[in-house]
């Protein structure tokens, strides 16, 4: 559920809604009563989103188009890589409240392009000394395929056995869409005096190995023996994600970071949103009973 923002006042102008995560910050908004400005680059993918409202087209990097489509702007969400904030920025005027949204893999040991980008876009916010937070979440389900937790179903049903670092002991902390969308609306509705930027996640960390344990047991899927893999060899089974087609495609850093820490601190998300994270056995029970409704066979229990 999402709470009803105080200001329903300002436009929201949205970056990226035609994404995945774009499209369902859109929703949240009209269902909390605010007006949404969708800003994209394609028109033709935004009308197969099916949201009403006409949106205004601009290139990120494209400077005359970004700022004639945040000409108006007093609150901006972007759900567009973080590695971006600098045209953002460029962008809107000094006193535009910035929600932007990166990733928690900037906060890995072994930082990959995508955990790069996002520490560049953080440092950018925060160096800018604008009213605004990056906020970075830790792996989404929840969301249309690819899912982790559809792809996570469909390994299970075809893997005699289980491949995991370790044998999956690395701790995760996955945290479900509707969260993200809920935290990101919290954001845009709060005061930032000062930039900032901080993790969100679920409810808590667990094993890699348990996070596969509740998907199975949600889906209906038995849980397959687990084959403890030597951290050093996962990534040498890269290119083997990309030959065997029931497999997701994995990067070398992908399989490295599977043995890494993945858990974060959660307590700036309840302090400064107010936002508890759903049970990760609940927000899968949502998931699949609305997939089930939907008709999805991918996520058809059992």
């Amino acid at each position: 559920m999402i709470t009803l923002p105080r200001n329903t006042r300002d436009p929201v102008h949205v970056l990226g809604a035609n994404g995945r995560i774009g499209q369902a910050v859109c929703r949240g908004l009209m269902a909390v009563g605010v007006k949404v400005i969708p800003v994209v680059r394609h028109e033709e993918r935004y009308k197969a989103t099916g949201l009403p409202m006409k949106p205004r087209m601009a290139e990120m990097l494209d400077h005359y188009s970004l700022s004639l489509a945040l000409r108006d702007a007093v609150r901006v969400i972007a759900c567009t890589p973080p590695r971006l904030t600098l045209p953002i920025i460029a962008a809107t005027q000094s006193d535009v409240l910035l929600v932007l949204l990166g990733n928690a893999r900037r906060y890995l040991h072994h930082a990959d392009q995508e955990g790069l980008g996002a520490m560049e876009g953080e440092r950018a916010l925060l160096g800018s000394g604008r009213p605004g937070v990056m906020l970075h979440p830790t792996l989404i389900y929840g969301m249309p395929p690819p899912d982790p937790v559809r792809q996570m179903l469909r390994l299970l049903r075809s893997l005699p056995v289980l491949p995991l670092p370790g044998g999956g002991a690395a701790p995760i902390q996955p945290i479900a869409l509707l969260d993200v969308v809920r935290c990101l609306i919290s954001a845009v509705d709060r005061n930032w005096p000062t930039p900032a930027a901080f993790p969100i996640a679920g409810a808590r960390p667990m094993p890699l190995v348990e996070f596969i344990r509740v998907v199975a047991e949600a889906g209906g899927v038995k849980m397959r023996p687990v084959l403890p893999i030597p951290v050093w060899m996962m990534p040498a089974l890269s290119p083997f994600t990309v030959a065997l087609p029931f497999l997701p495609q994995l990067s070398h850093d992908d399989l490295r970071n599977f043995a890494g820490d993945r858990s974060v601190d959660t307590r700036r998300m309840f302090t400064q949103l107010g936002i508890n994270p759903v049970k990760l056995s609940d927000g899968l029970d949502a998931m699949l009973n609305v997939a089930t409704a939907a008709g999805e066979p991918s996520l058809q229990r059992g």
